[in-house]
C-alpha cells in the first residue's frame, strides 16, 4: 500500500530533532530503523504530517565503556551484538534472537526501547540489567529507571518532544551470570514471552538476582517477588521452581488467538526456571 503524505527532515542534529518535535508532536513522528513505522505507515495505521529522521545523529551512536556502559540510541543490534558480548554477555545472546541479519543491520536498540512493544527483547535485558535510560527534550536531559520507563502498550514514560538518546548500565559485579530465553512467534519471531535473568553467585549462594520479562504482559517488567525470594538462597531446585511461581504470578498476561493468558503465565514459568536452572548448573 502507499502511505499517505507527509513532509520529510533528516535532522543533523539532536538539537534540531527536538526543536521539530516542538511544532507539532502529535502530527510529528521519529524515524530510525523504521520496522515498525514504516510499515505502519504503508497500512495508514499511522498518518504523520511530519517525519523526522534522526537516522545520521551522531552524538546518538555507539558505545562508550568507562565508569558504566554507555550505548548511544542509534547503536544497532548487530552493533550490540559483536561488540558487548565480553563486557554483558546478554546482550549477544539477546542481539542473537533477534530477526534476521537484515534487520539487525538496521534496527536500533533506541527504537525498540522508544516503540514499547510488549513483544520486543530488549526492554527485558534493560530491566534485569538495572540500566537507565537518558531522555532528552526541551526542559534539558533527564534518566528513568528502565523498570519504571515501560508504562503500556507502546507507551513510555517519554514525555512530548522528547528523545531516547543512550541507555546507560553499570559494570556487573564480578561473577555475575546472564541469561536470555524467549519462546519466539513462528511468525513474526517476536517473544511471546522472553526473559533476562543477571545472577551473582558468592559460595554458591545468590548475593543478587535481577529477573526482566517481555512478551507476557502489555509491557515489560522486574519479577521483583521472585528477585527478593531468590537473594540469599542457593539455587537448589525447589527455590528455582518457587522463584518461577512467583514470577508468573506478577503481572496480568496477555491474550491473543496466538497465547492465551494462561499459556503466557506458564511459559513465564518454565523460562524462569529454565534459565536459572542453566545458570545453577553452570551451563
Amino acid at each position: 500500500m502507499i502511505p499517505a503524505s507527509f513532509d520529510y527532515v533528516r535532522a543533523t542534529s539532536l538539537s534540531q530533532a527536538i526543536g521539530l518535535l516542538q511544532n507539532d508532536p502529535d502530527g510529528t513522528k521519529l524515524v530510525a530503523g523504521g520496522h515498525t513505522l514504516i510499515p505502519t505507515l504503508k497500512l495508514r495505521l499511522a498518518s504523520p504530517a511530519l517525519l523526522i529522521d534522526i537516522g545520521n545523529i551522531q552524538e546518538l551512536k555507539g558505545i562508550e565503556i568507562g565508569d558504566q556502559i554507555k550505548i548511544g540510541a542509534l547503536t544497532t543490534h548487530a552493533e550490540l551484538l559483536e561488540s558487548l558480548g565480553g563486557v554483558l554477555p546478554i546482550f549477544h545472546q539477546a542481539a542473537d534472537m533477534i530477526a534476521d541479519p537484515q534487520v539487525r543491520n538496521r534496527g536500533t536498540i533506541g527504537g525498540s526501547l522508544a516503540n514499547a512493544d510488549p513483544a520486543a527483547d530488549w526492554p527485558a535485558v534493560v530491566v534485569a540489567l538495572n540500566a537507565e535510560l537518558e531522555v532528552a527534550g526541551p526542559n534539558g536531559r533527564r534518566r528513568i529507571a528502565a523498570k519504571d520507563f515501560f508504562v503500556d502498550i507502546f507507551t513510555t514514560a517519554l514525555e512530548p518532544g522528547e528523545v531516547l538518546a543512550a541507555i546507560h548500565i553499570a559494570h556487573p559485579v564480578a561473577g555475575t551470570q546472564f541469561r536470555y530465553r524467549k519462546i519466539r512467534h513462528p511468525a513474526s519471531g517476536y517473544a511471546v514471552v522472553g526473559v533476562a535473568v543477571a545472577v551473582c553467585l558468592k559460595d554458591d549462594v545468590v548475593s543478587h538476582a535481577s529477573i526482566g520479562i517481555t512478551g507476557a504482559a502489555g509491557h515489560a517488567f522486574a519479577a521483583e517477588p521472585a528477585m527478593e525470594f531468590l537473594t540469599g538462597k542457593r539455587l537448589t531446585r525447589k527455590i528455582i521452581e518457587e522463584s518461577a511461581r512467583l514470577a508468573s504470578e506478577q503481572a496480568e498476561c496477555l491474550s491473543d488467538h496466538y497465547a492465551s493468558a494462561d499459556y503466557r503465565k506458564h511459559l513465564v514459568r518454565t523460562e524462569v526456571a529454565r534459565a536459572l536452572t542453566s545458570l545453577s548448573e553452570g551451563t
